[in-house]
């Protein structure tokens, strides 16, 4: 584990947030992409060594959609940058923490990403992200 890569915040309107967070950090955010492997849009803004991601689901039935419902615009997630993913899938089921996708997917910014079920990590979404 290495660092805190993004925060991901969950928003109902990307272009809104956007702009939201463009007066805020007082910059632009460097890329918007559609992410197939999880139906969803995303918006990065670079703070460094860190990132927030503003996350758009246009599906009705997707768990960003399902999260909206139940919460206004909030943290979704905390995304933890890792040097191997499939070691610490192995390493962190070993320590009894469920993984909701045991074989990494094809995320946002060029990375690799797997989530930790919330239920073993007091209610918090993790997500392990490497560099592809």
């Amino acid at each position: 584990m290495e660092n805190i890569e993004h925060i991901g915040i969950a928003v109902k309107d990307i272009e809104e947030a956007n702009s939201i967070f463009k007066s805020i950090l007082g910059r632009v955010n460097y890329k918007t992409e559609y992410v197939e492997s999880e139906d969803v849009i995303t918006s990065f803004f670079d703070l460094g060594d860190s990132k927030i991601e503003l996350i758009e689901s246009g599906n009705k039935n997707h768990a960003i959609s399902r999260f909206l419902e139940k919460n206004s615009s909030s943290i979704h997630h905390i995304a933890i940058k890792v040097t191997d993913i499939q070691f610490e899938i192995k390493r962190i089921k070993k320590e009894g923490i469920r993984v909701l996708n045991e074989i990494p997917k094809e995320g946002a910014d060029n990375k690799l990403i797997c989530f930790l079920h919330p239920k073993d990590t007091l209610g918090v979404l993790i997500e392990l992200c490497q560099e592809k």
